[in-house]
């Protein structure tokens, strides 16, 4: 199994063994799939960089037409570093950056996704980001509708670039387009975030001027937004307020009692209610699922089970899984473990089918309690009635296993997930590859390294240092140093400990020709590295 891993995919047993048997180590550079020596293309790609940079900057470059280059230079720079490397030179005038804008979009083909990219990573102001926008609408790579607005507002939110988002509103409804609900979240929530309540309040009272009106569902969302954010207190004065001017219904009350249930703030909880019964609105499930929560939250734990079995006495609504999941919840606060269990037991008795928020709960406070078989067991019922964990839960369990213990139970999850056709992280990957290479499974290791490329992830310098870690934990230096030439021709630089590893290593087994010529190509690769750091640190992706 160790060496298939080796022969597959990184070069033949014959490199492997026959070549490093017969010289102390190997100071050509071999190709992962053949064992030819790779050819030197430094010249190829000296003149590639200088003709992409050209293309971006205010740098003079003649190409020879005697260098060809290959299909795969032709994508040096990604296309989103294309089109924001255009606003690095800052070039004065709109017309001066949409005309260097085309010119770096020839070869590209930009649509949304794209687009999505540049705006949402780099440091692009708010006014490069709509000049951006704006060419895109021009050049009709970008469909002109409220979706392609939303992704625009979203980024500048998340710079708090909020002038130009109230401009931007103003441009939508100039055009005739009129924002949705998503639109409205986008903003609001992005005023909240940024700690501009009254901002968001004095926006929200002017909707009108934006082309919307005053709809419950506006209304819901921004309650939603507001609570979100912990600021139930501001959501409860504006249902107040609103009164008379929007019809209300269960739920606009049901979203300002779960907002006090999170703070365990009994006595709002129970003003709203009585409001909403005021208002001829009965209590339903959410509600007193709501309430009982908030009674947990604020530590009356008996006044919750009183309030439990009232319900299911005088049947005042019905016990779904959200009102069995309030009070497993409770019992999980308090560490009572053994109480939620048999609460999970009445939630089956009653035929009430259990969600996935039942079983995350539950297997996460059997892991906080070091119950591992109890979790393992819930997480193969939990697929047995076919709910899908999410990626996340999945990545948390994990992480959760590999902090304690042998990583025997984190493959057991990782491989049941893999069954179920979940969606496994890179995150994931790398804590078992971290775990893994700690105790030394050099077989698993290997196996879930090739399993991680096979689901489309790209190794970067950190998987490399736990494959490398775990070769030398388990004595395999030979080996070792052929993953570090992998890594290193990659263009990657392990960390000074993984290097320091390895060399000891390698001197402690008198191989000191081969770690001494180790030092020198980590040397070479060190240098590079700082060299790309200091090109990085001037704002150029190189």
């Amino acid at each position: 199994m160790f060496l298939a891993r080796f022969n597959k995919l990184r070069y033949t047993s014959q490199i492997l063994h026959s070549s490093i048997s017969s010289l102390p180590f190997t100071t050509q550079t071999f190709d992962l799939t053949t064992d030819k020596p790779t050819v030197n293309n430094t010249t190829i790609n000296e003149h590639h960089v200088l003709d992409q940079l050209s293309a971006l900057l205010p740098i003079r470059h003649h190409n020879k037409s005697s260098i060809s280059e290959s299909p795969q230079q032709d994508m040096l720079l990604a296309p989103e570093d294309k089109l924001r490397g255009v606003f690095l030179q800052k070039l004065t005038g709109k017309v001066a950056v949409k005309q260097a804008l085309t010119a770096a979009a020839a070869n590209v083909n930009v649509n949304n996704n794209i687009v999505a990219k540049v705006l949402n990573r780099g440091n692009l102001d708010g006014g490069s980001m709509v000049m951006l926008f704006e060419w895109a609408i021009e050049r009709r790579t970008m469909a002109e509708d409220v979706g392609s607005y939303n992704v625009l507002l979203k980024a500048l939110g998340r710079r708090k670039f909020f002038a130009f988002m109230e401009s931007v509103l103003s441009e939508m409804r100039s055009k005739g387009l009129k924002p949705d609900n998503e639109t409205l979240f986008i903003f609001m929530d992005s005023f909240v975030k940024g700690k501009r309540v009254s901002k968001a309040l004095r926006v929200f009272g002017k909707l009108e001027e934006f082309g919307m009106g005053y709809e419950l569902d506006c209304l819901k969302v921004m309650l939603r937004c507001l609570c979100r954010r912990s600021h139930v207190a501001a959501a409860s004065t504006l249902v107040n307020k609103m009164k008379g001017k929007v019809r209300y219904d269960g739920e606009t009350y049901n979203i300002v009692i779960r907002g006090w249930s999170r703070f365990g703030r009994v006595d709002e909880m129970e003003r709203v209610l009585e409001d909403m019964v005021e208002d001829g609105f009965d209590p339903d499930s959410l509600t007193f699922s709501y309430l009982l929560e908030g009674l947990g939250r604020n530590g009356q734990i008996d006044n919750a089970v009183k309030m439990f079995e009232n319900l299911k006495e005088r049947k005042l609504c019905v016990l779904n899984a959200a009102i069995f999941n309030a009070m497993i919840f409770n019992f999980i606060s308090i560490g009572d473990i053994d109480e939620c269990l048999k609460y999970y037991d009445v939630m089956l008795r009653n035929n009430c089918e259990p969600d996935i928020d039942t079983y995350v709960a539950i297997i996460f406070a059997f892991l906080r309690a070091r119950r591992v078989a109890d979790a393992l067991e819930l997480f193969d019922e939990m697929l047995d009635r076919d709910i899908t964990p999410t990626t996340g839960t999945i990545t948390a369990i994990i992480e959760s296993l590999c902090s304690y213990g042998p990583p025997h139970a984190a493959m057991m999850i990782y491989k049941k997930a893999k069954e179920a056709k979940c969606t496994i992280s890179l995150n994931a990957y790398k804590t078992l590859l971290m775990r893994l290479s700690r105790f030394g499974k050099c077989g698993m290791l290997l196996k879930i390294w090739d399993e991680m490329e096979q689901s489309g992830y790209v190794s970067d310098v950190e998987v490399y240092e736990h494959i490398i870690n775990g070769l030398c934990n388990n004595g395999q230096l030979e080996n070792a140093v052929v993953i570090m030439e992998d890594c290193l021709k990659k263009g990657f630089c392990p960390s000074r400990l993984i290097c320091a590893e390895l060399n000891n290593k390698l001197l402690d087994s008198n191989k000191v020709e081969m770690a001494y010529k180790l030092f020198l190509k980590v040397k070479k690769s060190r240098r590079d590295e700082n060299a790309r750091k200091y090109w990085r640190a001037k704002g150029w992706h190189f």
